[in-house]
Formats: structure tokens, sequence, C-alpha cells
């Protein structure tokens, strides 16, 4: 079956899969470095879609199954992690599809196109291994791979290793194990029948326990440790007024720990919950009545809707906000179009643990920059991308990150401070100062706050709302609804983004997934299980925490927020209180790249409510041993 000349070059193709799936050599010796330069160059995507790491097992059979089913499931940091999960996601639609797990011996036997998993050790050492099973006989299995021998396969064979089974009297099918100390799992099958399926893995309640340490002091205050050269750095040290993580000057040695299960568990809980809201985003643009919960104005409807049709694969990232507990982690919602707190966590957290000398554990937010970069790589952005922004200090590093981002994706990119310059061409289309057209946009406010202007600017001009379109020249002055609502201009995060983003959404996902153990029981009306369990009243928009009240199961008001946001229409959520370590209450964020798990932060506050002057502090992952 090898080939007797030794591994095949990388990027060979080896053979095909059945439906024609080619699979690729991996032997990473032989990668041609000019075609290979960096990692991102060793990132695989199909269709928009992230399928792995070039060649990896994982990547390959992510691949498969898209190619063949349409679904994939989210990202892992191991290949035995696919061992634990629960769904797969459907690309086309973001549709859930149940997965379950059967331990080899099971009496489910394994079917063509099913995943087999290796656990860690032996030759797959902490990575285990999965490959994509197409045979399945009494007596042997056969199966697909890549990332192991990197030999051509014999033409027309469509498997590259036959392994020996055997089915017992009683119909347990077992599978030997042919590599040294190596040991199967079993298989994953994508099914609603969890009869004989493995149960849930769930994680000790104490690795779920976060810590609060701090680094040996004192600092060198004088040290300055941000490059300064950076404009966003430079930018962030001018709105933190010196070189801190940390606002509080108690806090400037600490950092909070998480355990790696808890971030392994919050990885494949982030690609899950990008897929759930999705899921009832779709689902509320399919009734009028149930967008109309979300207080948009109607005119702008079918612009969502288009632009949910067109752009569904197109959003570059969004921040999820948990709370992790022993008693589990649990989400408040989806800052879908949120730019705050990117570059705290892909850049300073990272240099405030070299500059105080934190080696413990690891920086969650190592690759967000990289991720960020890589997704804006496979973005449809195309020529010049105008950054706009307002006067707000935050703002201005926020976009001057997103800038570097870009640019270090070879994007042109130029910034705007509200709308300086712009101005109508005689075609109806609109160009900036130096006359360059206005076609890619992104924005570092999220898609509410632009609407409160857009609504101030068309209170009175309803038709104006719905016909903004390029082909005439207007007779007003350029506007924020001129830019943000134009066929002809792409804005980022898109449009559709509007409905995640609203807390509107969080009833309707509590309808279509009543009891699911990451949500929180919501409800756009009070009810008598939300009373006896404590609940928060939260307006469906709105920003940084303001006009919340928590009220315990006895009616007391814990704490309650002003802002801006007092007229909006509320909903309930179930009363589920911030971990609170030496004080301080502690929400977790993590951000999704592309819709997968990209990196996390920790916010803090002597508050129970996470606002905008809250703090950051830098996140530490450390092994399971260490909590």
């Amino acid at each position: 079956m090898n080939n007797a000349n030794g591994p095949a070059p990388f990027g060979t193709v080896l053979g095909h899969a059945p439906g024609n799936v080619p699979v690729y050599s991996s032997d990473y010796d032989s990668a041609d470095d000019s075609e290979f330069p960096d990692r991102h160059s060793y990132r695989s995507y199909l269709d928009g879609v992230y399928l792995g790491h070039k060649w990896q097992c994982v990547e390959f059979a992510r691949r498969w199954l898209y190619l063949n089913h349409g679904y994939v499931f989210e990202d892992v940091a191991m290949a035995y992690e696919i061992f634990q999960l629960t769904h797969l996601r459907e690309v086309a639609t973001d549709r859930q599809l149940p997965l379950h797990s059967f331990a080899n011996g099971s009496k489910r036997l394994p079917e063509p196109g099913c995943m087999l998993v290796w656990n860690e050790g032996g030759e797959f050492s902490r990575t285990g291994h999965v490959a994509i099973v197409t045979e399945v006989f009494p007596d042997r299995l056969r199966i697909a791979e890549q990332n192991l021998g990197h030999r051509l396969w014999p033409e027309g064979q469509t498997y590259n290793r036959e392994l020996e089974a055997r089915t017992t009297a009683d119909g347990h099918y077992w599978l030997r194990c042919s590599m040294h100390k190596a040991s199967l799992l079993g298989w994953v099958i994508q099914t609603a029948d969890e009869h004989y399926a493995e149960p849930p893995n769930d994680i000790n309640k104490r690795l779920l326990e976060l810590d609060i340490r701090a680094v040996d002091g004192p600092l060198d205050a004088e040290r300055a440790w941000l490059n300064e050269a950076n404009p966003a750095e430079a930018a962030y040290v001018e709105e933190m007024e010196g070189h801190m993580l940390s606002g509080r000057p108690e806090d400037q040695l600490r950092y909070v720990c998480i355990s790696h299960a808890a971030e392994d568990r919050l990885k494949r809980i982030s690609g899950e919950m990008h897929s759930l809201f999705l899921h009832a985003t779709d689902y509320v643009l399919q009734d009028a009545s149930r967008l109309e919960r979300f207080n948009i104005p109607a005119s702008i409807w079918p612009k969502i809707q288009e632009s949910w049709n067109n752009r569904r694969n197109q959003m570059i990232t969004g921040r999820l906000d948990f709370a992790v507990t022993p008693n589990g982690i649990k989400v408040y919602e989806y800052n879908a179009d949120s730019a705050s707190c990117h570059m705290e966590t892909g850049i300073v957290q990272g240099k405030w643990a070299r500059y105080a000398g934190c080696d413990v554990g690891w920086d969650p937010g190592s690759e967000l920059y990289e991720r960020l970069v890589q997704a804006w790589r496979q973005s449809d952005a195309k020529g010049l991308v105008h950054i706009l922004r307002d006067e707000n200090p935050e703002e201005k590093y926020h976009a001057l990150f997103m800038q570097e981002v870009m640019e270090a994706a070879g994007l042109k990119c130029k910034v705007l401070i509200n709308f300086e310059g712009l101005r109508w061409a005689d075609d109806g289309n609109m160009l900036d100062a130096d006359g360059e057209p206005i076609n890619w946009v992104w924005k570092t406010w999220a898609w509410e706050t632009a609407l409160d202007q857009i609504r101030a600017e068309c209170e009175e001009d309803e038709e104006r709302l719905r016909d903004y379109e390029p082909g005439r020249r207007k007779d007003w002055a350029p506007r924020l609804v001129d830019v943000l609502l134009r066929k002809n201009v792409m804005v980022y995060e898109p449009l559709w983004t509007l409905i995640p983003s609203n807390k509107a959404i969080l009833p309707v996902l509590w309808e279509l997934f009543p009891n699911h153990p990451v949500l929180l029981q919501s409800s756009y009306d009070l009810d008598e299980k939300l009373q006896e369990s404590g609940y928060v009243i939260k307006p469906i928009v709105g920003r940084c925490g303001a006009n919340i009240t928590l009220i315990d199961k006895n009616s007391t008001v814990l704490e309650e927020t002003g802002g801006a946001f007092d007229k909006q229409n509320q909903m309930y959520q179930e009363l589920y209180p911030l971990p609170c370590v030496d004080n301080l209450n502690i929400q977790i964020s993590t951000f999704t790249v592309s819709g997968t798990y990209a990196g996390s932060c920790a916010r803090t506050d002597y508050s129970t409510v996470i606002r905008w002057e809250s703090d950051l502090m830098a996140l530490r992952v450390v092994p399971d041993h260490d909590i």
C-alpha cells in the first residue's frame, strides 16, 4: 500500500476518499517555506468556512463532512475532543444537528461517514486522532485519514487503512487499534438516536472556579511596555493615561486564572452559542410578529432580510459574555457587532504578562490578532476600507487596532472621524475628502447605536429611510444613514447582526432551546417561575450595562443602573450572578472570529453589573491541577 520511496511532499494528493474528497500529505518537513511563509498560510478554508490546519486529521474530517453533507463540527483544540462534541452545524442554514459518541465495543455499530476517534497517547500523544469511516464489515473496518504515513494510495482505492474488528455474540462491536500504545475512544455519528451513546462528559465543578492572583511586586511604574510607535497602542496609553491594563491602582499586580478544562468548555460553548444565536436570527426573520419585538424601524426590515440572505457568512467578529461558576457556565448575551475589548485581549493583556513577569499558564488572547487578520483575508472586502468612528477616545484605539489588523491582512484602510470630508459624487455615490468612493466600511459603533442616530435623522422621513440607493445626486449633506444603508456600501459587521445583538433574541432562544444548560430562562413578560428564581430586567436595546435592574427571589432590588435606554422595551432574564472573588465580580468574555472561538478576557467590577467603566484584568489559563 505504501510508497516505497518515502513520504510524499507536503500538499501532495495521496488519494481520494468517498465523495471524491482529496487527502493531502502533511509531511511538514517538506513544506515549501516560500509557499507557506507563516501560520496564516496553513489555515484551510472552503467557501469561507474554516476547516482547520493544513493538512491535519481534523481538517480532513471537517472538510469531508462539509463536502459530503454540508455540515461541520466546531473548532477543537485536539482531535480527541471530537468525542465530546454534541452537535454539528449545517453551514447553509446554521441549523444544529445532534451528534452522539459511541465507545469502542458499543452495540451501536459504526457506519460509513461517521468519525473514528483515538484518545491522546502513544502514536497520537497529546492530540489524539480522527478518521472518516468508509466501509464497515463484521471483521474489519476501512477508514480515510490525513496526517498519518503521508504515502500515496493505490490507484482507485477510497481508503488508506483497514482495522481488525470483532463482533461478539451479544452484538458488541470491537475494533483493534494497530498503533503502538494508542487507544480508540470510539465512533461519532450524526444521529438523534442516543441509545447506547456515551453520556455527556461533565466537568468537575472545581475546575469552573475562577481565581485572582498577583505577581510579585512592586512593578516599575516608570517603565514603558506598550509600543507608542504603534498608533493603536499610543492611543490606548493616551486613553489610560499610562502603560497599564487595569485602571484600578490596587489591581496593577493582579490577574484572573481560569482552568484549562474551563477554557476548553468555553471554546466549544462559544461556537455552539454562535450557531444557536444565528439559528434564532433566521427564526425571527421568518415572522414579522417576532421581528416587531426588536423595536427596529419597519422600513429597514427588508434591508436586514437582504443582508441575512446575502451575507450570512460574512461576520468578522463578535463577543459573548458569560458567567463561569461551579454551578455551570451561562451566557448573558451576544454582542455580535461589538468592537470593544479586542485590543485589550489581543495585544495588551499579553504584553502586560511579559512586563509583569507573569509566566503562570498561558494567554487566551494570544491568537486573537492573527485570527482577525485571517478573517479579513478571507473576507470579501476589496480596495479601500473606510473605518468610521466618533470622537470617543476609546473608539480611537479600537479603530486604530482594527486598521492595523486590516493592513496586516493586505487591505488599504482610512479612518474617518464622524463624516469629515464626505461629499456626494455627481453619479449619486459618496466620496471621501480625497475623492475616493465609499464602498467598504467597518464601524466602531454597534448597529443599535447607529440606529439611534438614523432614527433621529429620518424621524419624519420614512421614505428616505427605505430609498437610499446610488444613481442620483442628493440635495442634503451626507449623513450616517446615507453611508450605512446604501446598497453599494458593504458594512462590517453586516446589518443582520442587529438581530443577535438585540436582547429581544434571548426569549426567542429560550423558546427554541428550552432548558439548554448554557441558556438562562428569558421572557418578554415576568412570570411566576422567574419571580421564584430572581430575575434581571434589561432593555432590549442597551449598551455597557445601562438601565439594568437585578431583583432577587424575595423581590429585593440588588442593584439598578442608570442610562439612556430607559424608554426601550424590556425583557426579563433569570438571575444568575457573576462569581465574586476578593469582592470583585468577574465576567468572562469570549470572542468569535468567523463564528468560532478566538480568545477570551476577564472584565471585573465591585458592582454586580459589568458596565462601560468596568475594569479589565489579564486572564491566564492554567493547568487543571493548578486550580
